[in-house]
């Protein structure tokens, strides 16, 4: 009989226990639900197109001869070479810099008369430099970059990248992008607010959307977690989003 009692009891305590949790997780899902409720979310947004004004282009030459010394100077009269054509196209000594020389060396791979390799040989050296120009006159570098025969002609082995552009007002741009869609993400509240008879309290949320630049008109799609800025084009535009969440009643 204290055998069927104590079951009992058990039975009792395990069923007021499962009902106190059902209270706890309706209470709870009540709490969550008129929170959700209570509050109205926008994300706004703001866009702008604005022009670079600085241009960085990079290059780099290099010479092979058979001794190192020869190839040093093969690149020593080459860098001249270089210097002398930007300066006759006005790019001026401030605006460029000259990385220092690497070196390394040459091997040709040996076989013998049945095809078999056989190890390698050195033939020589090739030394290597960077040239990198940086201004603020975009249409003189561009031109610049664009006619490099006259470096070919000279037997200067040339190799020219595209050209990158920056700006430097860009903290700038941020700061006005953050602030148009901020507003703009407010009105879009206070009209979703006023359509649905709400009173806006307080802010509860703001959350910055990830800041992205593109190359203007040409629907770039390259965005990341970490954004995207565009280095290709001279024409830019600029975008951010803020998600803002206010309590209403």
């Amino acid at each position: 009989m204290e055998k069927k009692e104590k079951i009992i009891a058990q039975a009792f305590v395990f069923a007021i226990g499962a009902i106190i949790c059902c209270i706890i997780m309706v209470g709870g899902f009540l709490y969550y639900k008129k929170n959700a409720q209570n509050t109205i979310v926008a994300t706004g947004s703001y866009e702008v197109n604005f022009e670079s004004d600085l241009i960085v282009w990079r290059g780099s030459f290099k010479a092979k001869r058979d001794t190192a010394m020869r190839a040093y100077e093969k690149i020593k009269q080459d860098k001249e070479v270089v210097q002398k054509y930007l300066n006759d196209n006005g790019v001026n000594n401030t605006e460029v810099v000259f990385s220092s020389i690497d070196i390394s060396e040459l091997y040709n791979s040996i076989y013998d008369e049945n095809g078999n390799y056989k190890g390698t040989e050195q033939t020589g050296y090739q030394l290597s430099q960077d040239i990198t120009i940086t201004s603020n006159d975009i249409a003189k570098i561009e031109s610049v970059s664009r006619d490099i025969s006259t470096l070919l002609e000279q037997d200067v082995e040339f190799l020219s990248y595209k050209p990158e552009y920056y700006c430097t007002t860009l903290s700038d741009i941020k700061l006005d992008l953050i602030d148009k869609a901020t507003e703009n993400a407010k009105t879009r509240i206070d009209i979703m607010a006023k359509q649905t008879g709400a009173s806006i309290t307080k802010l509860k949320s703001s959350k910055l959307g990830i800041f992205q630049i593109t190359a203007r008109n040409t629907g770039t799609a390259s965005y990341g977690s970490d954004g995207y800025i565009d280095t290709s084009s001279k024409s830019k535009t600029a975008t951010i989003t803020v998600r803002l969440e206010y309590a209403i009643e």
